[in-house]
């Protein structure tokens, strides 16, 4: 008898995860098997501890994060979207969605409105990524019917002003290696967020940035502390409202 398909949400920087195994593997190697002393001239180098802590390190860098993309993420997307009162009604971007996390999230709070994906589905940044994978997630939580996926980059959305009253986006921006074209994206987010609207943003690096762009461009913003005990890399949100006027 099969087994039921199950919604597959990849792991996040997967090149990361693995170089850091993989090199934490060697070291780990390397301080157990390896030569444990080594002499040049007057100096004595203990090879075990010196190949020990990085493995250590490195080891459990790579550990914590595969921990967060098989079970942290699912409580930080939940934490995201707490953080709206949601009516049902509302328009949802997601950017940056991957294979679909936040957006089935929202989507599922969600009765009479719609919930949008963007996304250039890199495999760098998620394994396994496409909007295939994406849609197949969708249909497998039922809330394929709710959504539509826009295969775009966030600098350049094709969207009217003012179309979305919740714009979601977790580990996305800082991917938009170039300041200008990230301050574009947040441009972005500004043009096609109404007035009255939120946008609930998350990453672990650049939200100063994020929240002072907002913040120029009229928006009420808010930045947590770095949740170091329940995401890794730790991450912070910035809720940026827009005003009415």
């Amino acid at each position: 008898m099969s087994k039921t398909a199950r919604p597959d949400y990849g792991i996040d920087a997967p090149g990361v995860v693995r170089n850091l195994l993989v090199i934490g593997g060697i070291c780990l190697f390397i301080a157990i098997v390896g030569p444990h002393d080594l002499h040049v001239g007057s100096i004595h180098v203990h090879l075990d501890h010196a190949f020990l802590w990085p493995a250590v390190f490195l080891i459990g860098e790579g550990l914590l994060m595969l921990l967060y993309s098989l079970n942290g993420k699912f409580r930080h997307r939940d934490r995201m979207l707490a953080l709206h009162s949601w009516r049902g009604d509302e328009q949802v971007l997601d950017v940056g969605t991957g294979r679909g996390l936040l957006l089935v999230g929202a989507a599922r709070r969600l009765t009479t409105g719609h919930a949008t994906g963007l996304d250039i589905w890199s495999k760098d940044d998620l394994s396994k990524n496409s909007e295939l994978a994406t849609q197949h997630n969708l249909e497998l939580e039922g809330v394929a019917d709710r959504c539509t996926l826009v295969s775009e980059a966030a600098q350049q959305m094709p969207f009217p002003a003012d179309s979305f009253d919740v714009i979601l986006s977790n580990l996305c921006l800082h991917n938009i290696y170039n300041r200008d074209a990230r301050n574009r994206a947040l441009a972005e987010i500004v043009r096609v967020l109404r007035p009255g609207g939120i946008a609930i943003l998350s990453d672990y690096k650049l939200t100063a940035e994020y929240a002072s762009q907002l913040r120029h461009a009229g928006l009420t913003v808010q930045r947590t502390s770095a949740d170091w005990l329940r995401t890794f890399p730790p991450l912070r949100i910035v809720t940026a409202c827009k005003p009415l006027s």
